[in-house]
């Protein structure tokens, strides 16, 4: 039996129009900037965002990386929510590559308020470091998915502006959160200096993120990647599959929002696990007595696979390539297997 891959929207595997796409597509030389089909995504891209420019590139970690890096000096602060992607699962890149500095702020629901904002805005001192920037991840994965609204946004860029901050979104899931909110991508990122989309997560394309900002810092942005390594050469092979997830797979993020809220109604009626109300298509259930591990476990026998995030945390994220009847056989199977 093959396995409900609950894991990760990473899963996801290439569609057969990906495909085609891949293997038709017109390619050149990325580093020069002569590579047709990646010229047209990172246009698309820009266009669909709001803003003047965009940049392919590997993946959504060398996109934040690559953001803090334009939007910060050495020696400054990035402030982020304690749980977020920069400060969790990016290997200190802040610090390595660009030094600088978490500030990290605790949130319940993983959005920054202008209160908290505030309350960590320091007059730069002799002896004391300035905030440089602030990530806003929408939606935020270990909160569960959360999405902030188009009036969050606002108000929490408008915040930083007031601060004299920089702003870099975090929207690896942002389609996620515009079609859960009904409104354009371009309206929740508006007025940041940069923003991230992945490629590869529920839009499913094999590999890739677009890190989008003005004109001038999309020139330097180049720069930048191409000393993390980050060159392409015929990247138009892959790029093609994202002009088909731009084009095509961002309505049906929809079916995967309505399959988490499945997902999570089975994992609500087991006792000792509480559950956070999905917003978009990733569940998450707490486990005070630090048996997620242990859940993880239980499933697999059963066909289902999660991801323990810590000890009392367990994941589910729904994506493209689980189905809606795969998602009723992982209820049955969450019932069965978790007392």
């Amino acid at each position: 039996m093959t396995p409900i891959d609950l894991r990760s929207d990473t899963m996801t595997r290439p569609t057969r129009a990906m495909r085609r796409a891949m293997a038709e597509a017109e390619v050149g030389d990325d580093l020069w900037g002569e590579d047709p089909t990646v010229n047209r995504l990172q246009e698309k891209a820009a266009a669909l965002l709001g803003f003047e420019a965009a940049l392919y590139v590997a993946t959504g970690t060398m996109a934040n990386e690559i953001a803090i890096r334009l939007l910060v000096l050495p020696g400054q602060f990035v402030v982020a929510e304690e749980r977020s992607h920069v400060i969790e699962y990016e290997m200190a890149g802040m610090a390595v590559l660009s030094g600088a500095l978490a500030r990290s702020l605790p949130s319940a629901d993983g959005k920054l308020w202008p209160a908290a904002m505030r309350a960590v805005a320091k007059a730069p001192g002799i002896n004391r470091p300035a905030v440089g920037m602030v990530v806003l991840e929408n939606t935020h994965n270990l909160a569960g998915g959360t999405v902030s609204t188009s009036p969050e946004m606002r108000e929490a860029i408008a915040t930083a502006r007031e601060l004299g901050w920089n702003v870099h979104v975090d929207g690896a899931r942002l389609f996620n959160a515009a079609v859960a909110l009904g409104v354009p991508a371009r309206e929740l990122v508006e007025g940041a200096d940069t923003v991230m989309i992945a490629l590869s997560k529920g839009l499913c394309c094999p590999i890739g993120s677009i890190l989008a900002s003005s004109a001038d810092r999309i020139r330097e942005a180049r720069r930048i990647r191409s000393q993390f390594g980050g060159g392409w050469r015929q990247a138009g092979i892959v790029a093609a599959a994202g002009l088909v997830a731009l084009d095509s797979m961002i309505p049906r993020l929809a079916d995967d929002h309505a399959n988490a809220r499945l997902l999570a109604e089975a994992l609500a009626s087991r006792r000792g696990i509480e559950v956070i109300a999905p917003e978009t298509n990733i569940v998450v259930g707490r486990i005070p007595s630090g048996t997620a591990g242990a859940a993880a476990e239980a499933l697999k026998p059963h066909g289902v696979l999660a991801v323990p995030m810590d000890a009392t945390t367990l994941r589910f994220v729904t994506h493209h390539d689980v189905s809606r009847d795969d998602c009723l056989r992982a209820a049955d199977a969450i019932r069965q297997a978790l007392p």
